[in-house]
């Protein structure tokens, strides 16, 4: 029995420091992608006359500077951190999701049409918007989730077009039928006031911008996310699926179900990411609404790997960089264009983290023929003829 316990002893602690080697492999690839992205952005503006030094030090501090710029980073990365979240779902799961933008412009939609045309008590009228905007969101995720799962459609090509009908309607309805009477600049009426979510400086009493409570509402997402995704049933379904689907249905596992829900949880998560745009930044149905935010998720789940947890640090990080490069175009002669190269270089290494996998494995055999080594030492023949072992405080054992 003791020898069971022990060898249980040695394989937790051998699987606890692959893990530990893994996350530090991951964590080495995401800084060296950074630092190769800012490096080349460095050479880019040598090359072009400007001071690279004086314009990343301006990118890099300039977000810090003053409170509202600290306000409008909150802002941004509050919807890129919801945006990375839906996405990374479908992606654990191993769906290839780019219907963020739909998700998004449905939840927003619905949050818009409730808060301006349905009168509600205060709490509640905030309340029922965020949830009418997850419900929108969750049924564009799962009409493609439908697709895939039940007809075999290609999620990639069923997203994109979803993309297009929505955001087409939105337009249109933008234009018409919701257009604000007498105003003469496209966009609906106000959403009332007991549905706006709460501004930061009413908090803080220092001018943030227009960052809102909906901060609190992107956390408490990431950390309903994580529990989902590592403490449950649902989540251990979704984990299975995303590493071997055959396996998981062998397993008894209903994949087809499993990848619906991957696609609507994802999906409700982008409809708040819309609530938030509508109730907390621009209080009201705007064009163009999120611009390329909903695309730029996309870049933050695979920085984080899909954990979310590590996709509120890698939106944090992105969104300062996109608040840091328009403050550069500001103040410096170098434009906006050095970090959309930057941008673009950190897109292109992050589909190059796969790189991190032959590494992890050729430091699994390394690790495996140490101790192979290692053993076959410990196995050596005693001064007697007899076999000796070694046991764990040094002392020889003989069989």
């Amino acid at each position: 029995m003791s020898v069971r316990l022990a060898a249980e002893a040695d394989d937790r602690t051998e699987y606890r420091a692959a893990r530990r080697r893994g996350l530090a492999v991951d964590a080495g690839m995401a800084v060296m992608t950074v630092l190769v992205a800012l490096s080349i952005g460095f050479a880019v503006m040598l090359a072009t006359g400007n001071d690279p030094v004086e314009a990343y030090r301006t990118m890099l501090t300039g977000p810090l500077e003053r409170s509202p710029r600290i306000g409008r980073w909150l802002e941004d990365a509050t919807t890129l951190v919801l945006l990375g979240l839906s996405v990374a779902i479908p992606f654990r799961a191993r769906q290839i999701s780019l219907g963020a933008e739909s998700q998004l412009y449905a939840g927003a939609l619905a949050a818009g049409l409730v808060s301006i045309l349905l009168p509600l008590p205060p709490v509640v009228a905030m309340i029922v918007p965020l949830a009418a905007a997850a419900v929108a969101g969750a049924g564009m995720g799962l009409i493609p989730g439908a697709m895939k799962a039940r007809l075999g459609a290609n999620e990639i090509v069923a997203t994109l077009m979803l993309n297009a009908i929505v955001v087409r309607v939105y337009d249109y309805l933008i234009n018409n039928q919701l257009k604000e009477p007498g105003s003469s600049a496209v966009h609906s009426a106000r959403v009332q006031s007991d549905a706006v979510l709460t501004p930061l400086r009413e908090w803080f009493g220092v001018p943030l911008g227009r960052a809102n409570a909906g901060l609190v509402l992107m956390l408490v997402a990431a950390a309903g996310l994580w529990f989902l995704v590592t403490r449950t049933p649902l989540g251990y379904r979704i984990r299975m699926v995303g590493s071997n689907p055959g396996f998981a249905e062998y397993g008894g596992i209903r994949v087809p179900r499993v990848i619906e829900w991957s696609f609507v949880i994802g999906g409700a998560v982008a409809g708040l990411a819309g609530a938030h745009l509508v109730l907390g930044v621009y209080g009201r149905l705007e064009p163009a609404l999120a611009g390329s935010l909903a695309f730029e998720g996309i870049v933050v789940a695979l920085l984080a790997r899909n954990n979310p947890l590590v996709v509120v640090l890698a939106g944090f990080f992105y969104s300062y960089l996109r608040v840091g490069g328009d403050i550069m175009e500001q103040q410096t002669e170098v434009g906006t264009e050095i970090v959309v190269i930057i941008q673009a270089v950190i897109v292109l290494l992050v589909t190059a983290q796969a790189l991190s996998e032959p590494l992890k494995r050729r430091l699994a055999r390394r690790r495996a023929a140490m101790d192979g080594l290692a053993g076959d030492r410990r196995a050596e023949p005693g001064p007697q003829g007899d076999l000796g072992v070694l046991s764990r405080d040094g002392a020889e054992e003989t069989s």
